[in-house]
């Protein structure tokens, strides 16, 4: 009784978030816009601190939405990021066709009423800072990469200035790959989890993208990483579950590292070899493999006496 109480004196906002612009709505009536820029910041979250239990419901917009979630919750503002899709099945199942930003900030702060998604937890500036270098580092791989494959289809014209992009992306990658160890060992916090984390080979600094390893249970660490199977069956029909969502540069990495495993860590094969013989594909037996690593990662993020079976 006393949390339904609590949930009814929440003040839900819906603010629609573009690269110039918010929109956003206290009472899917009025709907009102600021710039997106830390001045006009400033002055939604004086307007927002006047209302009782203000609480920000927001998507996932590729970046554009971190400068107001950072302000949001250093003023102390509780704020949702929620993922975009869910909103648009949301908005499809309310039969809401029509798409505008005034509307989108409408549907949020619906979205957030029905729905009551998760509050967003900062990252500490350690980890966030990881992140940033981590993000880069997989851009400035995936140009290398390009790059490469340009270089082999290049003619005489172009085959130096893609060489040369080529030699000075492997440089940068190198340099930012000092960096990131550099940032791990100078901090304490960062330093002791990265060594902790690695006691399991192939797994490397995963911490930045999931903040949330050793607190929440290993179904749903799996489901948030995309590994968890769904299933499909409706009646006597029994359909072949499958993995959906997720963090898709969590599970690409974490896919690299499970090829490794099975070759090099004897416990894992054993168990992937296991699978197979039992009649389960390869890359179902890959899947079932990736859940038993982030399980190891779980117990030994969140239990400092496990040790792991060598």
């Amino acid at each position: 009784m006393e949390q339904t109480t609590l949930e009814n004196q929440i003040t839900y906002v819906g603010v629609d978030i573009a690269k110039d612009r918010l929109d956003y709505t206290v009472d899917d009536t009025r709907c009102a816009h600021v710039e997106n820029t830390h001045q006009s910041h400033r002055a939604l979250i004086k307007h927002l601190q006047s209302l009782p239990n203000a609480r920000v419901v927001c998507e996932a917009t590729g970046g554009y939405e971190r400068a107001i979630v950072a302000a949001l919750l250093l003023a102390q503002i509780q704020v949702c990021v929620v993922n975009p899709g869910r909103v648009r099945a949301f908005a499809r199942a309310a039969g809401l066709l029509a798409k505008t930003d005034p509307l989108d900030a409408q549907l949020l702060r619906r979205f957030g009423l029905q729905m009551k998604p998760r509050l967003h937890r900062a990252l500490d500036e350690a980890t966030a800072t990881l992140r940033e270098l981590l993000d880069y580092r997989r851009q400035i791989s995936d140009q290398l990469v390009a790059t490469g494959n340009r270089c082999e289809l290049a003619g005489r014209i172009w085959r130096e200035p893609l060489e040369i992009l080529r030699a000075l992306l492997a440089t940068e990658l190198e340099q930012t790959d000092a960096l990131i160890k550099t940032h791990i060992h100078e901090d304490d916090s960062l330093r002791t989890k990265a060594a902790r984390l690695r006691e399991l080979q192939g797994a490397g600094p995963v911490l930045a993208y999931v903040p949330e390893l050793g607190k929440i249970e290993s179904g749903q660490l799996a489901a948030l990483i995309g590994v968890a199977p769904f299933a499909h069956d409706s009646g006597r029909r029994h359909r072949c579950r499958h993995v959906r969502g997720g963090r898709h540069s969590v599970r690409q990495v974490l896919y690299m590292a499970v090829v490794s495993a099975i070759r090099c860590n004897p416990v894992m094969r054993a168990f992937y070899r296991r699978l197979v013989e039992a009649g389960k594909l390869k890359k179902i037996a890959l899947i079932a493999v990736m859940r038993q690593m982030l399980h190891a990662l779980k117990l030994l993020a969140a239990n400092p006496n496990f040790v792991l079976v060598r």
